[in-house]
């Protein structure tokens, strides 16, 4: 799960170029002479930001929070920029400013927007953020652009073997990808207890499939190479599942209109987001999980033009450790898993290298899927 490559910038050019144009005098923060002139860039050297991390790289433990406090005390607070949902980022950042008594100013939204607005801000030569905290996806994109400055030590870190390790960022939580049903249209044996399971026709007209999940859709497809099937196999599964799919964009929005009775069955919906409305009182389920559950890795990282870096390192520290407490208690799955959320569960890491490497292709594979399916949230 190593990526210590670097791709041209393909993937994160087309994610930019795909999304909406953004006013940067509505985007908060400050001009940055980051790619130039006094504070250097990535054409004349390290930004300030960048040498704040080397310098304090080799400190661990209490002697590390005391110095980033330190220094955090004469910053200016923290400019996150998060794909959380939004009970989540708020939990997150009243926590880590009621630790510290740091402001925190939250920019939220879906991740593919967190990371147009990142590029469109580099491009400006506009430091927005200090920190991003997003998908795998979007974070592979961005470590492709070099915008990113890793600010810690992953090998201090005890994170769970599908936290992988990453050049330029650090997971924090995953993502896990299973179905989910609504209780009062499935039951019995109609509960889905495999992934081929969501193939057969009995579902067709209350499978919901999401519009971007093509990590998942890459990563089940190599899990079923890998046991054995033909190309030809998996190509009719997963067509026999769309075959009748209603198609959504959200996983929130999936859950929500699961939860009113839309359809019966998402194939790939996050299990802490259906968790979430369950406890809230939704008649849906995700449990008993099937097996293997697909695990994506969300993370974060300081930016190379951070304009407050302790503060951006110190948020980095707290969110591999008294932050993945407050992981825990949003019922979110950890990075660092001293409860043992994972134990007994089969787990397949979403395949890494293959959205860095190959992004594009499996992309445009489940767009060219997904085309013969209804569209009924986009």
């Amino acid at each position: 799960m190593s990526t210590h490559m670097r791709k041209p910038r393909t993937v994160a050019r087309t994610a930019l170029a795909a999304g909406t144009v953004l006013v940067l005098a509505a985007c908060g923060g400050n001009p940055t002479s980051s790619t130039s002139g006094d504070d250097g860039g990535s054409e004349s050297g390290p930004t300030a930001a960048e040498e704040l991390y080397e310098e304090l790289a080799g400190l661990s433990g209490q002697e590390r929070r005391d110095r980033l406090v330190e220094l955090a005390a004469e910053e200016n607070g923290l400019n996150l920029y998060t794909s959380m949902t939004s009970d989540v980022a708020d939990a997150v950042t009243e926590a880590f400013s009621d630790a510290f008594d740091i402001d925190v100013s939250v920019y939220r939204a879906g991740s593919e927007t967190v990371l147009q607005r990142i590029l469109q801000e580099q491009d400006a030569g506009f430091a927005g953020n200090d920190v991003v905290e997003t998908n795998a996806t979007e974070l592979l994109a961005l470590q492709q652009e070099g915008v990113m400055a890793p600010c810690i030590d992953q090998e201090r870190v005890d994170l769970v073997p599908e936290a992988g390790q990453f050049d330029d960022w650090t997971a924090t939580r995953f993502n896990l990808f299973s179905p989910s049903w609504n209780t009062n249209i499935i039951s019995g044996d109609m509960v889905p207890t495999s992934w081929e399971d969501l193939a057969d026709p009995k579902y067709d007209g209350q499978l919901s499939m999401e519009l971007g999940d093509y990590d998942w859709y890459l990563t089940l497809y190599g899990y079923w190479q890998e046991q054995g099937k033909s190309d030809e196999e998996i190509n009719q599964l997963f067509a026999d599942m769309v075959d009748g799919a209603k198609l959504v964009k959200g996983h929130t929005v999936q859950a929500e209109l699961m939860s009113a009775g839309e359809f019966g069955v998402t194939a790939s919906n996050y299990t802490y987001i259906v968790q979430r409305a369950k406890a809230d009182g939704a008649p849906v389920e995700v449990e008993p999980l099937v097996d293997p559950v697909i695990a994506r890795p969300n993370g974060g990282s300081c930016m190379k033009t951070a304009e407050n870096p302790a503060t951006a390192m110190l948020f980095m520290d707290w969110m591999l450790t008294e932050g993945q407490d407050v992981i825990v208690e949003e019922q979110l799955t950890p990075a660092i898993d001293e409860s043992g959320s994972l134990e007994g569960v089969s787990v397949i890491p979403v395949d890494t290298e293959a959205l860095l490497n190959e992004s594009d292709k499996w992309s445009a594979e489940y767009d060219e899927l997904l085309s013969g399916g209804e569209v009924i949230a986009d």
